[in-house]
């Protein structure tokens, strides 16, 4: 009885030490003598102690890797290229992902660095940050097939960050603030030409305008002193027209000069002075009615 007792007991602590359990989302590469043997899934399993033993857990979530690269642009730019990676291990070639590759990441890190120096080295600097999308689809299309091999897939690449040196950043941003600043003077003298060619218009305009008031004023002005003098002469039978002129503009010459003289800071000198000079003036203003008359 004692006996079948420790032999049971043996059991049970051989089944204990025999039992192991897989975490969700991750699987056991068991061995037996040295040998693959089989994949334990997540759950509660059984080894045979001593016979089988447990190799590795390899993990089937995504992890991702950053790889930093340093290389050169079209135009001979050094930068450091930061590229993230996100694999994991396909669940049906957990043996391949075991027993293919020594150092996983590293194998990625070499495939990632080839990649990338072939393809930066093919852009200048400015389409490097332009065109990173380009860069990262490049390098999982090339990385996807070769890690497929090996039983990693490559869910996605990116490139997260592209750092040039510090002088270069600085010249970079010089040329983009005079690129702004050349467009803004050129804005500028837009403005001030469209205000100059709309101010020059309006001048236009207004001497157009002013030009036709002067011209209207100097109609009306013999208009009246024609009408005025015809009135004149049929008041007063025997009055001749040239007369009545002469009176006319004795009498605006008369008032032009109380005017004159009533301004303190006048400075109007007319040359010759003299009231005898009213009949040239008189002669001009008929000669000027005679043409407009003829005129219509």
């Amino acid at each position: 009885m004692d006996f079948i007792v420790l032999i049971g007991i043996v059991f049970v602590l051989l089944a204990m030490s025999g039992a192991f359990v897989v975490q969700q989302q991750s699987c056991a590469v068991i061995e037996r003598f040295g040998k693959f043997h089989r994949i334990a899934y997540p759950g509660l399993h059984f080894k045979i102690p001593s016979i089988d033993r447990i190799l590795t857990r390899l993990s089937l979530r995504i992890n991702q890797l950053n790889v930093s690269v340093e290389t050169k642009t079209k135009d001979n730019v050094f930068v450091n290229v930061m590229v993230s990676v996100q694999y994991q291990v396909l669940s049906d070639k957990v043996f391949e992902a075991c027993y293919t590759l020594q150092d996983p990441e590293n194998q990625i890190k070499a495939f990632v660095f080839d990649l990338v120096r072939a393809q930066v080295p093919k852009l200048i600097l400015d389409d490097v940050f332009s065109k990173k999308d380009d860069i990262a689809n490049a390098v999982k299309s090339e990385l996807e097939d070769p890690m497929e091999e090996f039983g990693y897939g490559i869910i996605k690449t990116l490139v997260t960050d592209i750092n040039p040196d510090k002088n270069v950043k600085a010249a970079m941003n010089e040329i983009n603030t005079a690129q702004r600043l050349r467009i803004a003077a050129n804005e500028k003298g837009e403005a001030d030409k469209i205000l100059k060619i709309k101010q020059a218009e309006a001048e236009a305009e207004s001497s157009i305008l002013h030009g036709k008031g002067i011209a209207g004023q100097r109609q009306a002005i013999i208009e009246g002193l024609g009408q005025s003098v015809e009135e004149f002469v049929k008041q007063i039978p025997g009055t001749q027209a040239s007369h009545v002129m002469d009176m006319v503009l004795m009498i605006q010459y008369i008032d032009t000069l109380k005017e004159i003289g009533g301004s303190s800071k006048s400075n109007v000198v007319f040359v010759p002075h003299s009231p005898g000079n009213v009949g040239d003036i008189s002669d001009q203003i008929r000669e000027t009615i005679f043409s407009a008359k003829n005129c219509e």
